[in-house]
């Protein structure tokens, strides 16, 4: 900046302005201005580059700072391409308190409106599940709407269609749970007792709970993005605009099918998980096939394995639940689809852990 006497001054602008490489600095142009020693400011770009709207945001500064001193900007000696964005934006008065500060929500009122979304969320879940429950009573009674035609097909997608992915986590799971076992065993010279952690492992806790992940990332999440599409197109509320309960054509379909599919696939879980563990075993730390099979029959109980069916069957109607309450509380926009799909995931992974918590505490106290 440069004074030229009788309160004018130039301000030469140089070299390429880009966002990237920030606004310069004008305390010392404000500073002169609010001092009241300058009356004009002109401006001089000969040796002006390249520029992008970082040049524009330095001129918009440099005039508030002018209107405040009451100095006058003269524009004439800028680019004609700035001149004309520069007008073009006064085309249009600013609107009253677009730049206003932001205002810092007090922390109560943070966590009352916290504790009132909690409970509007669970609210809704226990309506949901309401619901469900009515539409499992009429299913019951042969009363339910809904296609024979559309539950075959949500049983094959969540049975027959997820057998590979279950197949190669479950063999993964029960390799790395022998491998584990197999090097602190054989410490001991106890290796043969990997085929026991193995089999009650997998029967127990591991084939329903890995089984109950994969299905929600896999079929909860399909849930979701259906019904969640569905409600984008608005096709569910034709459904109750014909008379036709949705819950009942869509939402039973797909929770009688994970439901009733995932005992099966926990069962075919915990074969290709002992399955695993019985490749290091023979492999690894060269036991027979005999004595692992053996090991195996005896560490495995009945009681065990229906319990771990239980809980599969269980993780199921959980998964179904959380797919289909994420996919109907979807908002009305292809974002909002993408995330009741993530959020499904999330819920039926929480209610999964949860459960088997719940589970582990209430089969010690019973005994199993």
């Amino acid at each position: 900046m440069q004074a030229t006497g009788d309160g004018a001054a130039v301000v030469r602008l140089s070299g390429d302005w880009s966002l990237r490489a920030g606004i310069p600095s004008m305390d010392t142009v404000a500073g002169r201005i609010d001092s009241g020693s300058l009356r004009r400011v002109t401006f001089d770009t000969s040796l002006l580059g390249h520029w992008d709207s970082s040049l524009l945001l330095f001129l918009d500064h440099l005039e508030t700072a002018c209107r405040k001193g009451g100095a006058q900007l003269d524009r004439a000696g800028l680019p004609d391409g700035v001149r004309r964005l520069a007008a073009l934006a006064e085309a249009v008065p600013e609107r009253a308190g677009a730049r206003g500060t932001r205002i810092r929500t007090p922390i109560l009122v943070r966590i009352g409106n916290t504790a009132l979304g909690l409970y509007a969320g669970n609210r809704e879940m226990l309506d949901f599940v309401g619901q469900v429950t009515v539409a499992l009573g009429r299913w019951i009674t042969g009363r339910a709407r809904y296609r024979r035609s559309d539950l075959l097909l949500f049983i094959q997608q969540a049975g027959v269609d997820a057998l590979p992915i279950v197949t190669l986590i479950s063999f993964l799971v029960g390799l790395i749970l022998a491998f584990v076992g197999a090097i602190q065993l054989r410490q001991f010279g106890a290796s043969i007792y990997v085929a026991d952690m193995v089999g009650i492992g997998m029967v127990r806790e591991m084939g329903a709970m890995m089984t109950g992940i994969v299905m929600a990332g896999r079929t909860g999440a399909a849930y979701a993005a259906q019904l969640g599409s569905m409600k984008v197109n608005q096709e569910i509320d034709s459904l109750s605009t014909m008379g036709i309960s949705p819950m009942e054509f869509l939402v039973l379909p797909r929770m009688l099918a994970l439901t009733a599919m995932m005992p099966l696939l926990c069962l075919y879980s915990d074969f290709i998980g002992i399955l695993g563990g019985a490749t290091v075993g023979i492999g690894m730390l060269h036991l027979s096939p005999t004595t692992y099979i053996i090991h195996t029959e005896w560490a495995v109980t009945l009681k065990a394995l229906f319990g771990g069916l239980f809980k599969a069957t269980v993780y199921g109607a959980l998964v179904a639940l959380a797919g289909c309450l994420r996919g109907m509380q979807s908002g009305n926009s292809s974002s909002a689809v993408g995330d009741a799909t993530t959020a499904a995931v999330v819920t039926s992974i929480v209610a999964i852990i949860s459960a088997c918590g719940i589970f582990a505490v209430m089969f010690y106290v019973l005994g199993l």
